[in-house]
């Protein structure tokens, strides 16, 4: 798995915290891991985008973006809005497959949902996977609708014949909600794929070295963690 695209079923669902985590674990195995983030949107020029939030908590991870625009909205709306040039699939495509000479694993975190567009021509990071023929991890919330959206982005991805390595809870809340509790055993069903993990709710204001200690246990041994799909699920079940 050189390459993995990491994708959510919206925006703020935790696909930063989500790629951190897996960069995390990946580093502490002794592999080299390059983030990629084609389209960072809503960040200063001076700001930390993703990329960077992402190796500051994960380590020593190369950290790569392809275009930055101010404001916070779709990459296609940005772009134009801020009269910049889009970030288009194939430019995606080439900077992963640049990343993965050089290093053992590359993370490339899509902006908002898989369909956001990239380009007016209607680019998307389905479109990149694609071009990468690279297996596709979903970050999906843990409450109420988190069914509806997985299943309909489980099922882009298997239209377009890409893979579908599993879902990540991006956010686990404390206390958990009924909704919560019955979604980890009904997101697997709805999305064909295997639940892979975890990540409590605010891990992103770890400390770093606090965030690389505990990321193991956040994500399945899939991901490379020690994570267990059962036991968690257990403990919470309805």
């Amino acid at each position: 798995m050189a390459i993995l695209v990491i994708t959510g079923t919206g925006t703020e669902v935790g696909k930063t915290v989500t790629t951190a985590a897996v960069a995390a674990v990946a580093v502490a195995g002794g592999r080299s891991v390059a983030v990629l983030k084609p389209a960072q949107t809503g960040v200063g020029r001076d700001e930390d985008g993703d990329a960077g939030v992402v190796a500051r908590l994960s380590g020593a991870v190369t950290a790569w973006e392809l275009g930055r625009y101010p404001e916070p909205l779709a990459p296609a709306t940005a772009a134009r809005r801020a009269g910049m040039a889009p970030v288009r699939p194939q430019e995606v495509a080439e900077a992963a497959a640049k990343l993965a000479v050089e290093h053992d694993l590359v993370l490339v975190e899509g902006a908002g949902g898989l369909l956001v567009r990239f380009d007016d021509e209607g680019g998307t990071l389905a479109d990149a996977a694609g071009l990468l023929e690279a297996p596709v991890l979903v970050v999906a919330p843990a409450g109420l609708g988190t069914l509806n959206a997985t299943e309909l982005t489980a099922r882009e991805l298997r239209r377009r014949g890409l893979d579908l390595t599993g879902v990540v809870v991006g956010s686990w809340p404390t206390p958990a909600d009924l909704a919560s509790r019955c979604n980890l055993a009904d997101l697997p069903v709805v999305a064909g794929a295997p639940l892979l993990g975890a990540l409590p709710a605010g891990a992103g204001a770890y400390a770093p070295a606090d965030f690389r200690a505990a990321a193991p246990g956040w994500l399945a041994p899939r991901l490379g963690g020690t994570w267990d799909g059962a036991v968690f699920t257990s403990a919470f079940a309805a």
